[in-house]
């Protein structure tokens, strides 16, 4: 990290030289599921994971940025790469590049290459970084599938200021040839932009609400596709927005050779995992601050559509149990958190705004209370996450029922949280 720089540097040469210099692993992969988007790529990963391994094969998963450990980017064949293996991993890439400019993402990407290629495995996910085009996972040529999940307006300063602009770069992982999977798209414009990305390309597409489609239905998840229809238990991971998440999985899964049975899928429906996304907290120091019984939940989604996706599973167990809500948040200063806290206008009761201690990016908190503001909110200043709860807690009235405490605005505010509260990675 002190090395070399941590923003974006969106071009594909110096991956490119550094792959060359390594012998090219990048060539030398297992058939690879490449997953880009705005929302949805890591749970989409980790849906495709939980139906590979139910299906008996061994998968490594590359996804970013981690929560709390650095291994968390890289799983190989099921299990998180161990210290010793990364670090040789590290040390190689590093005197590869020989001192040359290049960014850290392009690093630790390189040392995904690495690990993938000198490990034996039956498959590999991999989730882009940013975009898609230029992002340095893009140098594999001829993945066995690709998957574009929901795009948002997110990053607009290195993708471009519209939802078309942004779809043509996530589009750029769009190969010849290759089966694509379009995930659920909120706008008709990145939809079309994909479409039209892949027919130049004779690129075999499946859309999801058109050629394959889920929904909730007495309780179970109705999987329905061209070839047929699956009645599967609710995903593990909650919201309605994680079963089109689940359906994209099915899908590129299927896409990438595989021919999981309704039996192994409804096992990776049950087993899968993902942190931070709308995850129960349900003991540590953190929450041991609350109220008696209050619920705690944390999510990493930073942008409207994520938001919007948070608030909608928060109505939701709303209607079944009511409970006051209030929001713990802290986000980093490229995002759009005005359009986030619109999504809680009116089911939120109040809002903490905490700095975000492990990114140099965080937005000062008395500026985020001014947007929470203006999006219709009430909202206060803390100086941190515990400070929050504290505060909460000695503000609720004796006769109030426990509450519903939502922490969110920033993956790295989650990461912080998950350390603080002593959980450990999945």
């Amino acid at each position: 990290m002190s090395l070399h720089p941590k923003g974006f540097d969106l071009s594909l040469g110096r991956i490119k030289r550094l792959m060359e210099r390594l012998g090219n692993p990048h060539e030398k992969l297992p058939p690879v599921i490449h997953i880009a988007g705005t929302n949805g790529k890591g749970s989409c990963a980790a849906f495709c994971r939980a139906i590979l391994e139910a299906h008996g094969k061994s998968v490594h998963v590359h996804t970013s940025p981690h929560l709390v450990h650095w291994h968390e980017r890289y799983r190989l064949a099921g299990t998180l790469v161990d210290d010793e293996t990364l670090a040789d991993a590290i040390k190689r890439v590093a005197h590869a590049n020989n001192g040359e400019h290049i960014t850290v993402f392009e690093i630790l990407t390189a040392v995904m290459f690495v690990l993938f290629s000198e490990h034996p495995a039956d498959v590999a996910i991999v989730e882009v970084g940013l975009g898609g085009r230029a992002d340095a996972t893009n140098i594999i040529e001829q993945p066995a599938a690709t998957v574009i999940m929901p795009i948002g307006l997110d990053h607009i300063a290195y993708l471009g200021d519209t939802i078309e602009k942004i779809a043509t770069e996530k589009g750029g992982i769009i190969k010849k040839d290759i089966p694509l999977i379009i995930g659920a798209q909120p706008n008709a414009g990145a939809r079309e932009t994909l479409e039209d990305m892949a027919y130049k390309l004779n690129a075999p597409v499946k859309i999801y609400g058109q050629d394959f489609h889920a929904y909730e239905e007495h309780g179970r998840l109705v999987f329905q596709s061209d070839v047929g229809l699956s009645d599967l238990p609710l995903p593990a991971l909650p919201g309605r927005h994680q079963h089109a998440n689940a359906a994209a999985a099915i899908m590129a899964v299927c896409a990438a050779g595989f021919d999981p049975s309704d039996s192994e899928i409804e096992a990776a429906m049950l087993s899968v995992s993902w942190p931070a996304r709308m995850q129960a907290l349900t003991s540590g120091p953190l929450t041991e601050l609350g109220p008696k019984n209050a619920e705690f939940w944390l999510d990493g989604g930073h942008n409207p559509d994520a938001g919007i996706a948070c608030a909608e599973y928060l109505a939701a167990r709303e209607e079944a149990s009511e409970r006051p809500i209030y929001m713990i948040c802290g986000m980093i200063n490229t995002k759009d958190a005005v359009g986030y806290f619109k999504a809680f206008n009116g089911l939120v009761r109040h809002v903490f705004t905490v700095p975000v201690p492990s990114s140099e990016a965080g937005v000062d908190p008395v500026f985020l209370a001014q947007q929470a503001t203006e999006a219709g909110l009430t909202a206060e200043v803390t100086a941190s996450v515990s400070d929050a709860i504290n505060k909460l807690t000695a503000q609720l009235a004796p006769s109030e029922p426990s509450p519903r405490i939502l922490i969110c605005g920033s993956l790295y505010l989650a990461g912080d949280v998950l350390r603080d509260n002593l959980t450990p990675p999945v």
